[in-house]
């Protein structure tokens, strides 16, 4: 059975397609970019921190000691364990709060964490522990 003018037409309009697409290959083999000289794409920074295509003068370089260069967070110097701190208030219900010495900063304390009777004005040692409300000290004793 004899093609339709339709189908004739659509297998010319394919071929043709087949045509330019592999021109269209040839043509981005031939005129690729790739590969060629490495120096046309290096960047250079300058001293004000532009980029620029000339390389840099270096009369004028700093020479720095990689040893001293620090990456990632500052340290976390270690604090005492064992602070010391006067009570600023006590409550007869058995709560009070101590006032640190060195940073003046008020944390919060149960008797039931003492290991002996304390009263405000008493000079204390303790260690802070994270609770869910802030710091709370633990571990009271009196220092004499």
């Amino acid at each position: 059975m004899a093609d339709s003018f339709s189908k004739k037409e659509n297998f010319k309009k394919k071929v043709q397609k087949a045509k330019e697409k592999a021109l269209k290959r040839e043509e981005r083999k031939t005129s690729n970019n790739k590969g060629k000289a490495l120096d046309e794409m290096f960047m250079y920074v300058d001293a004000n921190g532009q980029l620029t295509s000339t390389p840099p003068d270096n009369s004028n370089v700093e020479e720095f000691d990689i040893n001293n260069i620090q990456l990632g967070a500052a340290p976390i110097e270690a604090e005492e364990i064992r602070k010391t701190g006067i009570i600023t208030f006590f409550s007869e219900k058995g709560y009070g709060f101590i006032t640190e010495d060195k940073s003046k900063e008020n944390v919060f304390f149960h008797s039931n964490n003492c290991t002996e009777l304390v009263k405000k004005g008493n000079k204390v040692s303790f260690e802070k522990e994270r609770s869910p409300k802030g710091f709370s000290a633990v571990d009271i004793k009196l220092v004499r």
